[in-house]
């Protein structure tokens, strides 16, 4: 057979395929290494999901995200320049090139995903939209809010939801919109609105901050629609997006397999588990594929723990928050954290 036959090319082109060679990382993480910090956009205060203390030290679910990909990128998590910004800023920051990441309790909708050139790498909150009212005013149901003045802020999936909820029930609720949190959160506590609407778990952010007493405030039962919370990416550097897309993946998938901030460096000598050594990088090498080494992950672990520790220090029932696992539990315990497997 010559060695210019096409079933011999075809063969060798196939091996080549599967050879893995080293990744190029994409341009924007070219620039992330080249300035030595990652540019992550965040909301300008959501108790438990990002807000700064006194000292500008950031904390918050949304802000471990991005301490993860700092930490697999640069190897350094705290490698991370913060930029609060408000609903209306954070997409036009994006597409600018102010910010590499979006880690913002930004819900993925179609519209966002198909007409603002961002790219949704992966759900890290699932939501929905709910009310909160004064305990005093004996309202139980969202349905009670008949003529209602509602405080929402606009620029936001949950103005629009109000609108239709309103439309669907025939309710004529009165919307109150402030473009800023700051000012939407005033207006309902010095009693302007009747109710507050936004993403549930934001409600009990705002309350637990803001209120003077949460006792005095209760959040409705119903929740209004689906709010996917979730990180994205300009569009346009797809070996970003995966990087981002697979530290958000294997934070979830450390949980599923019990790998934790605290155990990852036995888990990584002692472990026999291969989805171990892969995630870890001592039987297998993923990093190389997005243009990392091959501690990526363990590296990113060890700077946030898992998804599941992130939740709990963040948000879950032993803060402030206390919100209860619910839908963000893994999939093997019943609810929608379901990562692809790092393979």
């Amino acid at each position: 057979m010559s060695p210019f036959h096409p079933v011999r090319m075809l063969a060798i082109a196939a091996a080549c395929a599967f050879a893995l060679p080293l990744a190029h990382a994409g341009k924007t993480l070219d620039a992330i290494k080249a300035r030595g910090q990652v540019v992550c956009g965040v909301n300008t205060g959501l108790a438990g999901f990002s807000e700064a203390n006194s000292n500008g030290a950031w904390s918050g679910l949304d802000v471990d995200v991005c301490k993860a990909v700092a930490a697999a990128t640069l190897g350094d998590a705290n490698k991370v320049k913060w930029v609060p910004l408000n609903a209306q800023q954070r997409f036009t920051a994006l597409q600018s090139g102010e910010i590499d990441v979006l880690s913002r309790n930004t819900t993925w909708t179609l519209t966002r995903d198909a007409s603002l050139g961002l790219t949704f790498t992966g759900v890290t909150y699932y939501d929905g939209q709910g009310f909160m009212v004064p305990t005093k005013s004996k309202i139980k149901s969202a349905k009670q809010l008949k003529g209602a003045t509602v405080c929402v802020q606009s620029g936001t999936t949950t103005e629009k939801n109000l609108t239709d909820y309103s439309r669907a029930n025939n309710l004529n609720i009165k919307p109150v919109v402030f473009e800023k949190l700051e000012a939407t959160n005033a207006a309902y506590f010095s009693g302007r609105c009747q109710a507050y609407t936004t993403d549930a778990s934001g409600l009990a952010s705002i309350r637990n901050k803001e209120a003077k007493s949460p006792a005095d405030h209760v959040i409705l039962p119903e929740l209004i629609s689906k709010e996917p919370l979730a990180v994205a990416v300009r569009r346009g550097d797809d070996e970003w997006a995966a990087i981002v897309r697979w530290v958000v993946f294997g934070l979830i998938e450390a949980e599923e397999y019990g790998v934790t901030q605290a155990n990852v460096d036995q888990m990584a000598k002692d472990s026999k588990d291969p989805v171990v050594g892969r995630l870890l990088g001592t039987t297998e090498d993923t990093g190389k594929l997005l243009g990392l080494d091959k501690d990526w992950l363990a590296r990113a672990i060890k700077a946030t723990g898992n998804y599941g520790e992130i939740f709990e220090r963040n948000v879950g029932p032993k803060t402030a928050l206390a919100l209860p696992r619910g839908s963000n539990q893994l999939w093997s315990k019943g609810g929608f954290m379901y990562a692809p497997p790092v393979r």
